[in-house]
């Protein structure tokens, strides 16, 4: 299977007060067609800004990105995206808000053939019952539902979902994995996915791409996840790997934490402490920076 989505040498630069912020560095990653893949890593590492490059949302800096054997230069209706928050617009309803993609990406088809599209979809994440209702009318869990559903709707090739269960308490959250994993195996969309929770990662992910902390962060290290499909949450935790991938995925952030802990205490010490105890503390944090 040939890859499907191509980050060359991807790399984001922001303009800063005290110079150049270089938030990612030359970001390499293949993606299979049909493949569930996972960015993990702690806050501002940069996962964010991978995707809202591939989204094509953020300006790149250098380096490429190629999706079905073309270069993105901009955002398109190729590419799904379900945000942390809905963002619905709160005069229409949820029928309506996933219509005007349908819209836009189906101006060839029949209004009624537009609608059933529509309508599908939220039937098939759970709102067969409340499409017609207003964002205001919903509850958090069903406004993302109807994210989900409008991102499908548009059958782009590329699904990107950044932390879309971040904002919902565990039940929610948990109902929604579901929901996504069993919408997402029925037409196996390539999908790129942010998230910090390490057991979401594990449920829905076929790799999972942990990231060094910035600055110029890039690839650290991937997981594969190799538990069999399709999945339900009871048998992937009782699976005899589970715990293993687990303590890999911990273990590779907290190296990196304690990692971006001494480089931040070294940089509020450029130069060695003229004190004995000083000294002393500002070597044990070079040598903690080498040794980690």
């Amino acid at each position: 299977m040939s890859d499907y989505l191509i980050l060359s040498n991807l790399t984001k630069i922001y303009p800063g007060a005290k110079g150049p912020a270089v938030i990612v560095k030359d970001f390499n990653l293949s993606i299979k067609k049909g493949e569930f893949v996972t960015l993990i890593g702690h806050s501002g590492c940069g996962k964010s800004t991978v995707l809202s490059m591939v989204a094509g949302l953020s300006d790149i800096t250098g380096g490429g990105i190629i999706l079905a054997g073309k270069e993105l230069t901009g955002p398109g209706p190729d590419r799904g995206v379900v945000f942390q928050s809905p963002c619905l617009l709160p005069w229409l309803t949820a029928l309506e808000n996933v219509m005007l993609g349908v819209n836009q990406v189906f101006f060839t088809a029949s209004k009624d053939e537009r609608l059933q599209i529509a309508e599908y979809y939220l039937t098939v994440v759970g709102l067969g019952d409340s499409m017609h209702k207003k964002p205001s009318e919903l509850s958090g869990g069903m406004r993302q539902r109807a994210g989900i559903a409008r991102a499908f709707a548009l059958s782009p090739k590329m699904l990107l979902l950044d932390e879309p269960f971040g904002m919902l308490d565990s039940l929610t959250r948990f109902e929604l994995q579901q929901v996504l994993i069993e919408l997402w195996r029925k037409d196996k969309k390539t999908a790129l996915m942010v998230t910090h929770d390490v057991d979401e990662a594990l449920f829905l992910s076929d790799r999972i791409v942990m990231m060094t902390d910035g600055p110029e962060a890039e690839v650290g290290d991937i997981l594969e996840v190799k538990f069999p499909r399709p999945r339900n949450r009871k048998d992937v935790i009782e699976h005899p790997d589970y715990y293993k991938l687990r303590e890999h995925l911990i273990t590779f952030l907290e190296v990196h934490a304690h990692k971006n802990k001494a480089r931040q205490a070294l940089a509020s010490h450029p130069t060695p402490p003229s004190g004995p105890l000083q000294k002393r503390k500002f070597d044990e944090e070079a040598r903690l920076t080498e040794v980690k």
